[in-house]
């Protein structure tokens, strides 16, 4: 296993599947510079600005680009650079890259990755620390990723880059230089819909993603040293998303906590918590919680962007009060 940051994650499965597929290339802002975060350092050194392409400061125009490109045969990655970017774009998104093979009966294929870092990230404000991912779960035709390490990073990118459906990626920007470790030689895809059991217990269950499964794992860890064991489920992907695994603890546990950065009014935890309920009926749960972001924009000053931040002792806090 090599231990690398999750940006360099990112990094290597893109440099992977860029040597294995010359249909593969990047567009976006900075790329040819490495990107904001240094996601594609290094990569137009061996492939060149036919591949690794600088583009204006127009998300449109970027976001259309790769859907005509991936009209005619090839696999653009997309970078928005940061997710609240992704609004000046909306219409090449929703209305054509979500709806063209279908418009078109199948006969054409959006193979393209929109690569969307988001979340909250040093005091970065209301317009760059964003997390609406749930827009797009409500949204079909595009698959809806939300690795929260490097390891899911890379295997979760490569299965992005193969896939024929358009894939929005949610990186957890506020995780980019954590480390974690990686398989040597090739990176593996991790397949959509497939959740990770991250913990283990019959407690309570815990459903979590992204850039907040650190902050849920540190609440199991404190909860397991005081003799409560719960099962946490890191979903990888909101859609598809790996219904039998939840339903599968649930089983066991009869009591579900779903946790997001998000805010939580309208979050993804709602279409969790409301999925269960149908398909385990009203007996199959005892109780049903989430926790979320209060619906405030997330504020500059570092004390009040804290006081919005889902920390491991709120996280506790919520697990107790589900297990009550």
């Amino acid at each position: 296993m090599a231990e690398v940051t999750l940006v360099e994650a990112g990094r290597l499965a893109v440099l992977q599947e860029m040597r294995r597929d010359p249909t593969v290339w990047v567009l976006g802002e900075d790329v040819g510079r490495g990107g904001l975060w240094g996601q594609y350092r290094g990569l137009i050194d061996e492939f060149g600005p036919e591949r690794i392409v600088s583009t204006p400061i127009s998300e449109s125009t970027i976001m259309g680009a790769g859907l005509g490109a991936a009209l005619v045969g090839t696999r653009p990655i997309i970078e928005m650079r940061i997710f609240d970017f992704v609004m000046c774009a909306m219409d090449e998104l929703v209305n054509q890259i979500a709806k063209v093979r279908y418009m078109f009966g199948g006969q054409a294929k959006p193979a393209v990755v929109v690569r969307t870092p988001h979340g909250m990230w040093r005091n970065s404000a209301a317009q760059h620390s964003q997390m609406l991912e749930a827009w797009f779960a409500h949204l079909p035709g595009v698959v809806v990723v939300a690795p929260s390490n490097a390891e899911d990073e890379a295997g979760l990118l490569v299965s992005a880059i193969r896939s024929d459906d358009p894939v929005l990626f949610f990186d957890p920007k506020d995780h980019w230089l954590v480390p974690g470790k990686i398989a040597d030689g090739e990176i593996a895809a991790i397949p959509f819909g497939k959740a990770r059991h991250a913990r283990q217990g019959d407690a309570l269950t815990i459903v979590t993603w992204s850039a907040i499964v650190p902050n849920v794992l540190a609440a199991a860890d404190q909860l397991a040293s005081e003799g409560i064991k719960v099962d946490v489920l890191d979903l990888r992907t909101i859609w598809p998303w790996d219904q039998d695994a939840v339903a599968a603890s649930l089983s066991r546990t009869k009591r579900l906590l779903v946790v997001h950065e998000a805010v939580e009014v309208g979050g993804f935890g709602a279409e969790v918590i409301a999925t269960m309920i149908d398909r385990l009926g009203p007996s199959g749960l005892k109780v049903a919680k989430r926790l979320g972001a209060p619906r405030i924009p997330v504020p500059f000053a570092p004390p009040l962007e804290n006081e919005g931040r889902i920390s491991p002792a709120r996280i506790v806090a919520a697990a107790k009060a589900a297990m009550a």
